[in-house]
């Protein structure tokens, strides 16, 4: 144990300071951010502090929740940054071909198109920056091509637009809208414009426009090699090392009778029920509104001819269904360390109860309250300073407001605070055990901890930084110290049922831990090959991210294991179905971010497929499928343990189980592989800004295909309602069988 520690240890080290460095780096080579945007005659463009005011009109209607920025956001809506880049590529175009060849751009020949490309390029690229006096200087075409497209933006946000799902009234104000063009601007700016000294532009050549001589670099295509020859000797590594190793103790043979067959639940697990009630609650909420806002991508202006965009748009419901998505997840994980946390003690701390329900209450008002000012925010109700800090920060999966955001982070503390409390008895004990649980405190403390990523950045902040602190949030937080929890929570369930051995679940949870975060620490920087990052995000990026498929080839095996035990005994059956949903987790790690993560990670496949519908394919299956299941399973465990005593009826769960999987397959083979592949295609063939333009995805194809979202997203619900169904069943007594064991 003593060499897995100091391993762990290690990779968390070295990781942290390979990704400090690139932080860093980052900061030193973001785009600049000018004081002023003038023609070369001399006339303002863009004032000072437009651009960052700009920003915040961005925000407050929603940010990355309307279209994207940068490929990072929704994905009804235009990127922003790639239709603004064209629209002002065409603009040029075509009044160079007015001027010398007396017609438009598209009735030249093939030859006097690349001579005006050309042309172009040489506009669009030269850096025209001045350090000193931070100012851009533009060409007076340019600028007569901002207030081409700030008309139709006009247009767009403030009498709406239904094939981007934008209702009328979005933004309003002249000034407002100025502004926001700026910010569209110089987004597009840094996305086109070459890298001082260099031939790439700040955003590594994203996004593909062959127009302006955005085209994939060198250095996309070599990292896509390497990260490839990385997963194979990875997978090769541990295949091997998987092949070789022996047990070291003999198999356990499991009791004849549950362990836990006999446990009273203390006062503040019987306090985490209202937890898992609310879990319930918002399940059923969050799908909802998937439903909803899927109807948008095809008919954005209402739901079956209800107008329900005058009251909840686009913006608001996407909001909402990521928001409750991560609130129910982490309200389970967090109920479940709660419950679990006696369980490893074997004694429970006085007045616990009473943190457990102060911890509730909070989280009640987090959530309500993040919720209704982010669609005050959308609704224009709040200015653009107060939305920051009370209503829509504008940035997926971190959108509520700075002062919610506090307020999360000071639950989590208390959380922390809770779990120490009724964890130390255990910390002062010696035996097997004692390793596993000091892994468990480890992992709570960077769960409580590193959500404090989240409040680096504020209001006017760089958006190159604001992006990198970001996925510290989403990627670090959610996706590597919560599973770290999540194993040492399974490993010890096992153990305290004794259906595996206190050192060797210390050991798997350890070595899982160490395997996972080798990889997915430095990972992190896939998500910012084109955020306005240097070339060295792209290349450790890629490597690391890469490696942090290889344990998931695997986990087949983990997932077997799990079937196997659950087979053991009969009294096992009663555990059967958390197990098959961790069992699930094992799945869905394996195709959706294992198989349809690395589709999307390296360079050259992710330069072309950023922000398509490959990235909801990933992101639902990898979401859902494995933190989701996992919360799930974690909940079931802990209601299980809660009334051990009787058995459940199974009917509904099966149901569920089965339906909450298969729909979820069906929503990505028949909706979102096949639009992200067709988006693709349109993306290498006519450039970036086609794959996600309303020409393309209002065609009749692609408005099939996205209405072939119903059937899988209909089993989906019905699995959410059967599982609501028994856990109320829970509460009234009807999901439990007449006799008792």
């Amino acid at each position: 144990m003593r060499r897995l520690w100091i391993s762990f240890t290690f990779v968390l080290l070295l990781s942290f300071l390979v990704l400090g460095w690139i932080g860093s780096r980052i900061y030193q080579e973001m785009p600049p951010i000018p004081e002023k945007v003038l023609t070369t005659n001399g006339k303002l463009l863009i004032d000072t502090h437009e651009i960052e005011q700009g920003q915040n009109v961005w925000q407050t209607m929603g940010g990355m929740e309307v279209g994207s920025v940068w490929g990072h956001g929704s994905y009804v809506a235009p990127d922003w940054t790639a239709d603004w880049l064209h629209r002002e590529a065409i603009f040029i175009l075509d009044h160079w071909s007015q001027e010398d060849f007396n017609t438009s751009f598209d009735q030249l020949s093939e030859e006097h198109q690349a001579q005006l490309e050309g042309r172009l390029t040489a506009l669009i690229r030269k850096n025209t920056y001045d350090p000193e006096t931070k100012t851009i200087t533009v060409d007076p075409l340019r600028a007569a091509a901002f207030e081409s497209n700030l008309s139709h933006y006009t247009e767009v946000f403030s009498e709406g637009n239904t094939d981007y799902a934008i209702p009328r009234g979005a933004v309003t104000n002249p000034q407002r809208l100025r502004r926001l063009a700026a910010f569209f601007f110089w987004t597009s700016w840094a996305a086109s414009t070459s890298r001082p000294g260099e031939q790439i532009s700040y955003t590594n050549n994203w996004p593909y426009e062959p127009l302006v001589g955005n085209r994939p670099t060198g250095e996309t295509v070599l990292w896509t090699g390497v990260s490839i020859i990385m997963l194979l000797a990875g997978i090769s590594g541990l295949a091997w090392w998987y092949a070789a190793r022996k047990e070291d103790e003999a198999e356990l043979v499991p009791p004849e009778h549950d362990p836990l067959a006999l446990w009273e639940a203390t006062p503040s697990q019987a306090a985490t029920v209202k937890y898992f009630w609310v879990v319930a609650a918002l399940i059923l909420v969050q799908m909802l509104l998937g439903v909803v806002t899927a109807h948008y991508g095809v008919e954005g202006g209402g739901f079956y001819g209800i107008p329900l965009s005058n009251w909840l748009p686009y913006s608001v419901t996407r909001t909402w269904h990521v928001q409750m998505g991560l609130f129910w997840i982490a309200t389970a994980w967090l109920a479940a360390g709660l419950f679990i946390g006696p369980l490893v003690s074997g004694q429970e701390p006085p007045r616990q109860n009473w943190g457990v329900n102060l911890l509730f209450g909070a989280l009640l008002v987090i959530v309500v309250g993040s919720l209704a000012g982010e669609w005050l925010s959308i609704q224009n109700e709040l200015t653009d300073q107060v939305s920051f800090y009370l209503g829509h920060q504008g940035y997926e999966y971190v959108d509520l407001g700075r002062l919610w955001q506090i307020g999360l982070m000071i639950g989590l503390l208390l959380w922390l605070v809770l779990m120490i409390r009724v964890l130390l008895p255990a910390l002062r004990k010696t035996g097997q055990q004692k390793q596993l649980v000091v892994l468990l405190t480890v992992a709570t403390g960077a769960i409580a901890l590193f959500y404090g990523a989240g409040l680096t950045w504020g209001q006017h902040s760089h958006l190159s930084m604001i992006e990198y602190w970001r996925w510290w949030v989403i990627h670090l937080w959610v996706e590597g110290f919560f599973e770290v929890f999540a194993t040492t929570v399974i490993a010890f369930i096992f153990m305290r049922l004794n259906l595996i051995q206190p050192r060797i679940a210390a050991a798997a949870a350890l070595m899982s831990a160490t395997i996972f975060l080798s990889g997915g620490i430095i990972g992190t920087c896939h998500h910012l090959y084109f955020s306005g990052t240097p070339i060295v995000a792209l290349a450790w990026g890629s490597v690391f991210s890469a490696l942090e498929v290889v344990p998931l080839v695997l986990i087949g095996f983990d997932a077997t294991e799990d079937l196997r035990r659950s087979r053991t005994s009969p009294w096992v059956q009663r555990y059967k179905w958390p197990i098959y949903f961790f069992v699930a987790v094992a799945f869905w790690n394996m195709v959706g971010a294992g198989l349809f993560g690395f589709m999307i990670n390296p360079p050259i496949a992710l330069y072309y497929m950023q922000g398509l519908n490959t990235t909801p394919l990933h992101g639902h299956a990898a979401l859902f499928g494995v933190y989701g299941m996992l919360g799930i399973g974690l909940m079931l465990i802990c209601l299980r343990v809660l009334v051990p005593g009787r058995e459940w009826k199974e009917g509904l769960l099966r149901f569920s189980f089965w339906a909450l999987n298969g729909g979820l397959m069906l929503m990505c083979l028949l909706s979102l592989l096949p639009v992200g592949l067709m988006q693709t295609n349109a993306s290498v063939n006519h450039g970036y800004w086609y794959a996600r333009s309303s020409e393309f995805m209002q065609t009749d194809l692609m408005q099939t295909l996205r209405w072939l979202r119903v059937p899988g997203d209909t089993i989906f619900f019905l699995g959410a309602v059967t599982l609501v169904i028994f856990i109320i069943g829970l509460k009234t007594g009807r999901s439990f069988q007449n006799s008792e064991s």
